[in-house]
């Protein structure tokens, strides 16, 4: 999205989100300023729980730029981005990469 960030993250042991957001954003910052921009002080997160599906959360991720009309079904967004592990369930429920007419 052009003006804001979704991401769905497993964290480790090693760092806490506010940890993992700090360095994030920071490492980010740079590239965000030479265009004018910056982030915003906070962050909103939503703790996934281990019985609840992780595919509503990704088809939302996915389908946003969709929804918001910054571009056709036929294209992919370039900044959508899928582990191979994760796509290897999630791929095949998009029509061959891309949304499924329902879903919009």
């Amino acid at each position: 999205m052009p003006d804001h960030w979704h991401g769905l993250v497993e964290l480790g042991t090693k760092v806490s989100l506010g940890q993992a957001m700090r360095f994030f954003k920071g490492r980010t910052s740079p590239a965000l300023r030479e265009t004018g921009l910056a982030w915003q002080p906070a962050y909103y997160d939503h703790r996934m729980r281990a019985d609840e599906s992780l595919a509503p959360v990704f088809r939302y991720i996915f389908l946003n730029p969709y929804r918001k009309g910054l571009l056709p079904v036929e294209q992919s967004w370039p900044g959508y981005w899928c582990s191979a592990d994760d796509w290897s369930w999630f791929g095949p429920m998009t029509h061959d990469g891309g949304p499924i007419p329902e879903w919009l």
